[in-house]
């Protein structure tokens, strides 16, 4: 007789992907086990196989998710440096999706939940950079998703920390931001030599 753990759990599948995200947020997605994700939700070791199958699984259900809060976290945004200044808000809010939602090497990239949740995504940040206007929307859109991903990214993993300083991040994203699509300065006129 095996003395495995009944499998009874209120919601398993929540509480697995939380005991993840924790697990990623401290150590990263190379640090995940499903067995050790088992033993913390207190279910037997097979347990989080029903929802997930494996741990490509699971990572593809974290990006999944991250990419429906990315939405969401961009929905009401009022322009494009607003669209931006939220993408670095859900880095800072969420660490552990944003470290997983753009690694397709750890995803089932062809799921179709994942599929429709990074469309859904993409459309919100081309609605934003259509609504600003100009000729090559592609190259904007490639263009304002870099800065945003970049400035997340050097945030997150700690880069920017002296250049912030106390400064409030989306703030100095917002003032960044302005800076590569702002017109150049008129240039300086020198006094004319003859007067």
């Amino acid at each position: 007789m095996t003395s495995q753990r009944p499998y009874h759990h209120g919601n398993l599948r929540r509480a697995v992907l939380a005991a993840a995200l924790d697990v990623i947020a401290a150590d990263g997605p190379s640090a995940l086990s499903l067995r050790d994700l088992a033993r913390r939700a207190g279910v037997s070791h097979a347990a989080p196989a029903h929802h997930f199958t494996d741990r490509t699984g699971l990572l593809t259900a974290i990006a999944t998710e991250g990419h429906i809060l990315l939405t969401q976290t961009l929905a009401d945004a009022q322009d494009l440096r607003d669209l931006g200044a939220r993408y670095v808000r859900f880095a800072i809010q969420h660490p552990a999706h944003f470290q997983v939602m753009f690694r397709p090497e750890l995803l089932r990239t062809d799921d179709p939940a994942l599929v429709a949740a990074r469309e859904g995504t993409a459309q919100r940040l081309r609605k934003g950079v259509a609504a600003r206007g100009g000729t090559d929307l592609e190259l904007a859109f490639m263009s304002a998703w870099s800065l945003a991903h970049g400035f997340a990214t050097l945030l997150l993993a700690g880069n920017l920390d002296r250049p912030l300083g106390d400064r409030d991040p989306e703030e100095v994203f917002r003032a960044v931001a302005g800076l590569p699509f702002a017109p150049p300065p008129p240039p300086s006129r020198r006094p004319d030599a003859t007067s």
